[in-house]
């Protein structure tokens, strides 16, 4: 897709402009130049979107699972044979290195095909016991809502799982990072998917969100993004009691004990930091150290920090891009001056650089005041604070001293204290030695302010369908 690009919705199998005439500008974050336009739907757009997949639910449902999960694998392949053009698209919305925006798309390819190939088997009905037996069916239209950091995975698991139970979609996709979406729709329109069983639109978020969930077709609200706006869109869809999957914010803790190999440790948890200029709600954020080695470890996480290289997405010698937009920037510098108005000490980067687009530079405070708005809000940025621990008691009270839940990280090579760390880290997701993204096959799934309910694996699908209870006096007949 070239310069000058004019991304339109995908409403009832065909490509249209907003219906009421407007458009959203594309801004190049790398050179903060704009370079493109997105449609904007207005409530009839919505209309015939909420009709159109009103009226695909009964067909597509009553679709054999294995023929809904060979369109899906279709897809996968469609979108595998486009990732060059889609990954540079993606980049060039996003700030990420194209190397990642592939990385990105390989994982949304992986997502279309775990569950196009699992469609058949979490579709049929299964025994409890001689007379008693659960029949999933699909539970109805789902609006879906991703957002920007990761478009292209986050879309793909946003459609395949609800698509694979028999469930139409409505993907409310980022208006920033457009492309991954239409990408997407183009894979499945391309594979044969029925008119009306998925749709994209774009516009203001506010308006959209109420006009979909305010109607009485939509019965699955699944949404990615910050937790004040999950559970505003939360209290919209408890008025229709429609289902909710909320994959919300997360401010993730990396324990690191004095048995393990910090050259190890620091690698990976810089590599995976900075991927993505550290825009994600996985990303580690605040780092603990055992006080033994916590001077080791922070002169070889700041020398790591410091030979990431920051530059052109789409150049190849490039290690991280730039923030998506200047409202991640500008976040950067607030959250920044306020840890060092209470004494944290910047041991590198902590500015913005000096070239055009969004660019931050890599940064690790140290010191950190416990009251320092980084330690309680999200980042959401290529910012990490280090600190050091005297007990095992100790890591885990600051590990869990968050309103989030979504993931928690920690590098020993004692199963003692691996085993005591899993039992006590509150989070969805505990990673040991190691930090990298979900796999399509497992659910992820946050607690306390990270939100509820699973994406990925059998979890992930199961949610999009009704577990239909048969009690029989005899073993009910049931295909």
């Amino acid at each position: 897709m070239s310069d000058n690009v004019n991304y339109k919705l995908f409403i009832n199998g065909t490509w249209r402009s907003g219906g009421n005439g407007t458009a959203l500008t594309l801004i190049n974050p790398a050179t903060a130049q704009e370079f493109g336009h997105v449609a904007v739907a207005s409530a009839s757009d919505l209309d015939d979107t909420l009709k159109s997949a009103e009226d695909s639910l009964l067909p597509w449902s009553s679709t054999p699972a294995h023929e809904r999960g060979a369109v899906l694998v279709r897809a996968a392949q469609i979108l595998k044979g486009k990732i060059e053009s889609a990954a540079s698209a993606l980049s060039k919305e996003q700030g990420k290195t194209v190397a990642e925006a592939k990385g990105e798309y390989a994982r949304a390819v992986e997502t279309l095909e775990w569950n196009g190939i699992h469609a058949k088997e979490l579709s049929a009905p299964f025994s409890i016991d001689h007379k008693r037996t659960i029949v999933p069916e699909a539970i109805g239209v789902v609006a879906a809502f991703a957002p920007w950091n990761y478009p292209a995975v986050l879309n793909a698991r946003k459609l395949a799982a609800p698509i694979a139970a028999g469930c139409p979609v409505i993907l409310k996709a980022a208006e920033e990072t457009p492309s991954a979406g239409v990408y997407l729709m183009e894979a499945l329109e391309e594979a044969g998917i029925p008119a009306g069983v998925v749709s994209l639109v774009f516009g203001h978020p506010p308006m959209i969100s109420k006009h979909l969930l305010g109607s009485s077709v939509v019965r699955v609200l699944s949404f990615t993004g910050s937790t004040p706006v999950g559970k505003q869109l939360a209290k919209i869809a408890a008025t229709s009691l429609q289902r909710c999957v909320l994959e919300l914010g997360g401010h993730s803790p990396v324990v690191v004990f004095e048995d393990t190999d910090v050259s190890k440790a620091v690698s990976a948890i810089s590599e995976y930091k900075f991927e993505c200029a550290g825009q994600s709600c996985n990303a580690p954020n605040r780092i603990l150290v055992a006080q033994s080695i916590y001077e080791e470890f922070l002169t070889k996480l700041v020398d790591a920090a410091e030979r990431i290289r920051v530059g052109l997405p789409d150049d190849p010698a490039t290690d991280m891009g730039p923030m998506a937009n200047a409202r991640r920037i500008e976040a950067m510098e607030r959250l920044t001056k306020d840890a060092v108005s209470r004494g944290a000490r910047v041991e590198t980067g902590g500015k913005r650089l000096g070239r055009p687009g969004f660019y931050w530079a890599p940064t690790v405070l140290s010191n950190v005041h416990p009251d320092s708005q980084v330690l309680h809000e999200e980042p959401f940025g290529p910012i990490l604070t280090v600190a050091p621990f005297d007990t095992i008691e100790e890591a885990i009270e600051r590990a869990n001293a968050t309103e989030f839940g979504l993931a928690s990280y920690i590098f020993s090579d004692s199963p003692d204290i691996q085993k005591r760390m899993i039992r006590s880290l509150s989070a969805g997701t505990i990673s040991v030695n190691y930090l990298k993204g979900v796999s399509a096959d497992a659910p992820l799934g946050g607690i306390k302010q990270s939100g509820y309910g699973y994406e990925g694996g059998v979890e992930g699908l199961r949610i999009f369908q009704n577990l239909k209870l048969v009690d029989s006096a005899d073993a009910p007949a049931i295909d």
